[in-house]
């Protein structure tokens, strides 16, 4: 604080920055939590008001809702919205305590027979969903659910006996895939990148890595994106690129490239910013307000996925 008892201003990116251009899409377009987000991630801000924010799209069930997933809108609780919060807990040093138990007790009351998350729960019939979402009764288990949320509370020490059943469907899940797609392939990255057995996950993540390859799953080349096929469902132009996977250098998916070829999906990754300052958003567009939302999210990611790497932002 200053001596006159105010907040210190937060620090100003060099004007014409990636940084400086990002700030001005946030100020001019983010929800209130990625505002926040932004600003603890490049403004030297607390983490306090990030965990404030995210409050208000928490449930009395310990879950989260109210579109915090902009693809999935509406109040109740879900999966993908809960693992949403577990990101943003996880960013700013929060993922633990008794937030964490709440959430680990939801958890527990949407899991399916096996232990393990589905995608969505029937509480979401009735609400705007996107429509490559499925709703429907009695939901299968997911990877792309559960391996994201098993990861980061075993990234943060979380022990709950949730997780004993969960971590072993994820096991199950990584070691069976065959064929896949760039998002099963992230979730199982994000599980691999910090489940206990490390010799295990070692090995899973290699051999994930030449499914990625001979699947053709990364687009090594942005310069010639006709030779690497978008997967089936996904938009015109969905292409993934080695630095979706490997979102840091200490990934397991990092050694899945060379490093020319993650210097050209870095270079890509820069140059994708558009005139103004955000990213863009590859998936299916289907409603305004989900672009609208989720063009931020992409580029706090974006402009992180940089940083990681040693790239100027500002």
């Amino acid at each position: 604080m200053s001596e006159t008892g105010a907040p210190p201003l937060p620090q100003t990116p060099p004007a014409h920055s990636p940084l400086f251009r990002a700030e001005h899409h946030v100020w001019l377009t983010a929800r209130v939590l990625e505002q926040r987000l932004f600003a603890y991630h490049f403004l030297n801000a607390g983490p306090d008001p990030v965990e404030t924010a995210l409050e208000a799209y928490r449930n009395a069930d310990g879950g989260y809702g109210h579109a915090l997933e902009p693809d999935l809108r509406g109040p109740v609780s879900q999966p993908l919205h809960t693992g949403h919060a577990l990101r943003v807990l996880d960013a700013v040093g929060r993922c633990g305590g008794q937030r964490v138990e709440r959430v680990c007790r939801y958890l527990t009351s949407v899991s399916t027979a096996d232990g393990a998350l589905p995608a969505v729960t029937p509480a979401q019939h009735g609400y705007p969903t996107a429509p490559f979402m499925t709703v429907v009764d009695g939901p299968p288990s997911d990877l792309l659910t559960t391996g994201p949320v098993v990861g980061l509370l075993h990234r943060n020490e979380v022990w709950h006996a949730w997780l004993f059943r969960a971590t072993d469907f994820c096991w199950q899940a990584v070691d069976s895939l065959q064929v896949s797609h760039p998002y099963e392939i992230q979730s199982a990255v994000t599980f691999l990148d910090s489940v206990p057995d490390r010799p295990r996950a070692e090995a899973a993540a290699d051999r994930l890595g030449r499914l990625v390859r001979e699947q053709r799953l990364a687009a090594l080349d942005p310069s010639n994106l006709d030779a690497f096929p978008v997967s089936p469902g996904y938009a015109l132009g969905e292409h993934h690129f080695p630095h979706d996977y490997a979102k840091t250098p200490g990934s397991l998916a990092r050694a899945w490239f060379t490093d020319a070829e993650m210097s050209r999906s870095l270079d890509h990754l820069a140059a994708e910013q558009q005139e103004d300052g955000g990213w863009p958003i590859r998936r299916r567009r289907w409603a305004p307000s989900t672009a609208l939302e989720a063009r931020p999210m992409l580029t706090i990611e974006a402009l992180r996925t940089l940083r990681a790497y040693g790239r100027e932002v500002g």
